[in-house]
Protein backbone atom coordinates (compact mmCIF):
# COMPACT_ATOMS: atom_id res chain seq x y z
CA UNK A 1 0.00 0.00 0.00
CA UNK A 2 2.39 2.11 0.98
CA UNK A 3 4.47 1.78 -2.20
CA UNK A 4 1.30 3.11 -4.16
CA UNK A 5 0.87 5.94 -1.86
CA UNK A 6 4.54 6.89 -2.09
CA UNK A 7 5.78 5.88 -5.72
CA UNK A 8 9.19 5.48 -6.72
CA UNK A 9 9.58 8.78 -8.75
CA UNK A 10 11.03 6.52 -11.96
CA UNK A 11 7.70 5.35 -12.27
CA UNK A 12 5.63 7.83 -13.72
CA UNK A 13 8.48 8.77 -15.95
CA UNK A 14 8.73 5.80 -17.25
CA UNK A 15 4.83 5.37 -17.99
CA UNK A 16 4.99 8.96 -20.05
CA UNK A 17 7.92 7.22 -22.38
CA UNK A 18 6.09 3.81 -22.59
CA UNK A 19 2.85 5.69 -23.93
CA UNK A 20 5.20 8.19 -26.12
CA UNK A 21 6.53 4.57 -27.62
CA UNK A 22 3.31 3.44 -28.74
CA UNK A 23 2.59 6.76 -30.27
CA UNK A 24 6.11 6.48 -32.44
CA UNK A 25 5.31 3.28 -33.74
CA UNK A 26 1.64 4.28 -34.65
CA UNK A 27 2.85 6.85 -36.53
CA UNK A 28 5.79 4.48 -38.22
CA UNK A 29 3.05 2.28 -39.05
CA UNK A 30 0.96 4.92 -40.62
CA UNK A 31 3.76 5.98 -42.39
CA UNK A 32 4.11 2.67 -43.87
CA UNK A 33 0.75 2.32 -44.73
CA UNK A 34 0.61 5.43 -46.43
CA UNK A 35 3.63 4.51 -48.37
CA UNK A 36 2.34 1.59 -49.78
CA UNK A 37 -0.77 2.77 -51.18
CA UNK A 38 -1.17 2.11 -54.54
CA UNK A 39 1.03 -1.33 -54.08
CA UNK A 40 -1.03 -4.05 -55.00
CA UNK A 41 0.83 -6.15 -52.77
CA UNK A 42 0.14 -3.35 -50.19
CA UNK A 43 -0.57 -4.91 -46.35
CA UNK A 44 -3.33 -1.98 -45.51
CA UNK A 45 -5.25 -4.08 -43.41
CA UNK A 46 -2.48 -5.35 -41.45
CA UNK A 47 -0.63 -1.78 -41.06
CA UNK A 48 -4.47 -0.46 -40.05
CA UNK A 49 -4.41 -3.08 -37.05
CA UNK A 50 -1.25 -2.27 -36.10
CA UNK A 51 -2.18 1.03 -35.49
CA UNK A 52 -5.08 0.04 -33.85
CA UNK A 53 -3.22 -2.49 -31.72
CA UNK A 54 -0.71 0.64 -30.63
CA UNK A 55 -3.53 2.97 -29.71
CA UNK A 56 -5.19 -0.05 -27.67
CA UNK A 57 -2.02 -0.56 -25.85
CA UNK A 58 -1.67 3.09 -25.44
CA UNK A 59 -5.39 3.16 -23.85
CA UNK A 60 -4.03 0.93 -20.73
CA UNK A 61 -0.83 2.97 -20.00
CA UNK A 62 -2.60 5.86 -19.69
CA UNK A 63 -5.27 4.12 -17.40
CA UNK A 64 -2.64 2.46 -15.17
CA UNK A 65 -0.69 6.07 -15.31
CA UNK A 66 -3.74 7.86 -14.10
CA UNK A 67 -5.06 5.16 -11.48
CA UNK A 68 -1.44 5.63 -10.52
CA UNK A 69 -1.78 9.01 -10.43
CA UNK A 70 -4.90 8.86 -8.11
CA UNK A 71 -3.76 6.85 -6.09
CA UNK A 72 -0.25 8.69 -5.32
CA UNK A 73 0.37 10.81 -2.40
CA UNK A 74 3.26 12.58 -4.02
CA UNK A 75 4.49 12.96 -7.67
CA UNK A 76 7.60 13.85 -9.22
CA UNK A 77 6.29 17.10 -10.82
CA UNK A 78 2.81 18.73 -10.36
CA UNK A 79 0.42 15.72 -10.88
CA UNK A 80 -2.52 18.51 -12.97
CA UNK A 81 1.09 18.75 -15.26
CA UNK A 82 1.15 15.11 -15.22
CA UNK A 83 -2.21 14.14 -16.12
CA UNK A 84 -2.35 17.00 -19.08
CA UNK A 85 1.04 15.44 -20.51
CA UNK A 86 -0.67 11.78 -20.31
CA UNK A 87 -4.24 13.13 -22.25
CA UNK A 88 -2.07 15.35 -24.93
CA UNK A 89 0.39 12.06 -25.57
CA UNK A 90 -3.51 10.05 -25.99
CA UNK A 91 -4.72 12.76 -28.40
CA UNK A 92 -1.78 12.21 -30.77
CA UNK A 93 -2.29 8.26 -30.49
CA UNK A 94 -6.21 9.12 -31.15
CA UNK A 95 -5.29 11.33 -33.96
CA UNK A 96 -2.88 8.82 -35.75
CA UNK A 97 -6.12 6.17 -35.64
CA UNK A 98 -8.13 8.50 -37.09
CA UNK A 99 -5.62 8.81 -40.01
CA UNK A 100 -5.41 4.88 -40.17
CA UNK A 101 -8.88 4.18 -40.02
CA UNK A 102 -9.78 7.01 -43.04
CA UNK A 103 -7.88 5.10 -45.56
CA UNK A 104 -10.40 1.96 -44.82
CA UNK A 105 -13.37 4.61 -44.48
CA UNK A 106 -12.45 6.44 -47.83
CA UNK A 107 -10.55 3.40 -49.24
CA UNK A 108 -7.91 5.57 -50.03
CA UNK A 109 -6.45 2.97 -52.51
CA UNK A 110 -3.18 5.53 -54.02
CA UNK A 111 -0.90 7.62 -51.80
CA UNK A 112 0.23 11.03 -53.12
CA UNK A 113 3.22 13.17 -52.57
CA UNK A 114 2.01 15.27 -50.00
CA UNK A 115 -0.07 12.57 -47.37
CA UNK A 116 3.55 10.59 -47.77
CA UNK A 117 5.24 13.85 -46.86
CA UNK A 118 2.55 14.10 -43.95
CA UNK A 119 2.95 10.79 -42.83
CA UNK A 120 7.25 11.37 -42.59
CA UNK A 121 6.93 14.51 -40.96
CA UNK A 122 4.14 12.75 -38.21
CA UNK A 123 6.76 10.11 -37.43
CA UNK A 124 9.64 13.05 -36.77
CA UNK A 125 7.40 14.96 -34.78
CA UNK A 126 6.60 11.85 -32.94
CA UNK A 127 10.11 10.64 -32.60
CA UNK A 128 11.30 14.23 -31.06
CA UNK A 129 8.21 14.26 -28.67
CA UNK A 130 9.33 10.94 -27.54
CA UNK A 131 12.94 12.01 -26.68
CA UNK A 132 11.56 14.78 -24.83
CA UNK A 133 9.42 12.53 -23.07
CA UNK A 134 12.17 10.11 -22.16
CA UNK A 135 14.42 13.54 -20.99
CA UNK A 136 11.71 14.87 -18.97
CA UNK A 137 12.76 12.29 -15.81
CA UNK A 138 16.31 14.28 -16.25
CA UNK A 139 17.07 17.57 -15.09
CA UNK A 140 20.42 17.87 -16.89
CA UNK A 141 18.61 17.51 -20.27
CA UNK A 142 16.27 20.49 -20.15
CA UNK A 143 18.11 22.07 -22.98
CA UNK A 144 17.44 18.63 -24.66
CA UNK A 145 13.85 19.11 -23.98
CA UNK A 146 13.73 22.67 -25.32
CA UNK A 147 15.65 21.72 -28.59
CA UNK A 148 12.92 18.66 -29.57
CA UNK A 149 10.16 21.00 -28.36
CA UNK A 150 11.22 23.52 -31.09
CA UNK A 151 11.86 21.02 -33.71
CA UNK A 152 8.16 19.79 -32.81
CA UNK A 153 7.08 22.80 -33.57
CA UNK A 154 8.92 23.81 -36.93
CA UNK A 155 7.54 20.66 -37.80
CA UNK A 156 3.87 21.43 -37.66
CA UNK A 157 4.80 24.30 -39.31
CA UNK A 158 5.84 22.37 -42.47
CA UNK A 159 3.13 20.31 -41.98
CA UNK A 160 0.28 23.34 -42.69
CA UNK A 161 2.13 24.39 -45.61
CA UNK A 162 2.16 21.21 -47.20
CA UNK A 163 -1.63 20.38 -46.29
CA UNK A 164 -2.75 24.11 -47.63
CA UNK A 165 -0.60 23.44 -50.86
CA UNK A 166 -2.47 19.54 -50.96
CA UNK A 167 -5.71 21.18 -50.19
CA UNK A 168 -5.53 24.11 -52.61
CA UNK A 169 -4.54 21.81 -55.17
CA UNK A 170 -7.89 19.57 -54.80
CA UNK A 171 -9.77 22.26 -55.71
CA UNK A 172 -7.75 23.66 -58.78
CA UNK A 173 -9.65 22.43 -60.87
CA UNK A 174 -13.57 21.77 -61.76
CA UNK A 175 -14.37 18.21 -62.20
CA UNK A 176 -17.38 15.72 -62.18
CA UNK A 177 -19.51 14.81 -58.89
CA UNK A 178 -17.18 11.68 -58.50
CA UNK A 179 -13.99 14.44 -58.60
CA UNK A 180 -15.91 16.65 -56.00
CA UNK A 181 -16.10 13.65 -53.78
CA UNK A 182 -13.03 12.74 -53.66
CA UNK A 183 -11.54 16.06 -53.68
CA UNK A 184 -13.82 16.21 -50.07
CA UNK A 185 -12.79 12.82 -49.12
CA UNK A 186 -8.84 13.85 -49.20
CA UNK A 187 -9.50 17.07 -47.69
CA UNK A 188 -10.53 15.53 -44.76
CA UNK A 189 -7.57 12.93 -44.88
CA UNK A 190 -4.98 15.85 -45.09
CA UNK A 191 -6.55 17.42 -42.01
CA UNK A 192 -6.65 14.25 -39.90
CA UNK A 193 -2.61 14.39 -40.92
CA UNK A 194 -2.69 17.63 -40.15
CA UNK A 195 -4.47 16.97 -36.63
CA UNK A 196 -1.44 14.28 -35.73
CA UNK A 197 1.23 17.37 -36.12
CA UNK A 198 -0.95 19.89 -34.33
CA UNK A 199 -1.66 17.58 -31.07
CA UNK A 200 2.37 17.08 -30.96
CA UNK A 201 2.51 20.53 -30.80
CA UNK A 202 0.40 20.85 -28.14
CA UNK A 203 1.93 18.06 -26.16
CA UNK A 204 5.22 19.67 -27.03
CA UNK A 205 3.87 23.09 -25.68
CA UNK A 206 2.88 21.28 -22.41
CA UNK A 207 6.33 19.90 -22.20
CA UNK A 208 7.62 23.53 -22.06
CA UNK A 209 5.27 24.51 -19.67
CA UNK A 210 6.21 21.90 -17.35
CA UNK A 211 10.18 23.01 -17.50
CA UNK A 212 9.35 26.58 -16.73
CA UNK A 213 6.91 25.93 -13.56
CA UNK A 214 9.50 23.67 -12.10
CA UNK A 215 12.87 25.34 -13.14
Amino acid sequence: MLNNVMPQRGVFFNLLAALADRMVAAANANMRLISALGNPNAPSESLIEEVNFNENSADDIKAELIKLLYESFTTPINRDQIHTLTLDLDRVIDALQGVANRVSIYNIQKSTAAAREMASLGVDACMRLSRAVVALGERQREQEIVRQCKKVDNIEERASEVMRLAVTQLFANEGDEEAAWHAMRMRDFYFRQEAVLESAKKAAKTLEEILIENA
